[in-house]
Parts: structure tokens; sequence; C-alpha cells
């Protein structure tokens, strides 16, 4: 049971320790993931369009 404590006592120590980033970082990083994330989105569902019809073009012939 001592391990246990011991190990909450280093990870609270430690918390202690990290920088967290400000309000604006954060509104920033998280605004910069949704914008990859939709973009990557987009581009793929672009490029399943494309090679879906692709496909079906050349099976077609």
């Amino acid at each position: 049971m001592s391990r246990i404590t011991q190990f909450f006592r280093n990870v609270r120590s430690e918390m202690a320790k990290v920088s967290w980033p400000k309000r604006k970082e954060l509104t920033t990083y998280t605004i910069t993931v949704i914008s990859t994330v939709i973009f990557l989105a987009l581009f793929f569902s672009v490029v399943d369009l494309g090679i879906s019809t692709l496909v079906r073009w050349v099976l077609e012939m």
C-alpha cells in the first residue's frame, strides 16, 4: 500500500512542475488542431472520391 501512496505523491510532485498553457495559447492550439483535422478530412474525402470515380470508370470499360 505504501508503494501506491508513494506513486501518487510522486505524481502530485511532477504535476506541480508542469507548465500549463495560458488561455490564449490553449485557444490557439485548439483552433490549429480543429482546422488541421477539418482540412485533412476534406482532403482525404476528395482523394477518396477521385479514386472511387477512377475505379468505377475503369470497371465500366
